[in-house]
């Protein structure tokens, strides 16, 4: 009994330094594993958006391609189709991919 009263009381002595240094570890598994890669997706997405041009063809997040007709600041109007009256405004961060058109030779 005696024994484990002492392993306790020595438990007591480390139990607020583990405790932080538990927290610690949380706090860092968190951000290497969670809060980092999504950084340098969101960085990725950005960078992406910022070469979209007039006549590139984009997927959208909704699953829809279409080719870029007009672009404004957060705004992109894209025609889908061979419709030309089927131009829709959108967000230029629901674009998930870009399609350069090839130079023709």
């Amino acid at each position: 009994m005696n024994i484990v009263l002492a392993a306790g009381e020595e438990m007591a002595g480390l139990g607020m330094m583990g405790m932080v240094g538990y927290l610690v570890l949380i706090f860092g598994f968190l951000y290497f594993f969670m809060m980092r890669p999504q950084k340098k997706e969101r960085k990725r997405h950005e960078a992406m958006l910022s070469q979209v041009e007039i006549g590139d063809s984009v997927l959208t997040s909704s699953g829809f391609y279409g080719t870029v007709i007009d672009i404004a600041d957060d705004t992109v109007i894209v025609e889908f189709g061979n419709n030309k009256n089927c131009r829709i405004p959108m967000q230029k961060k629901c674009i998930t991919q870009i399609e350069k058109p090839e130079a023709e030779s």
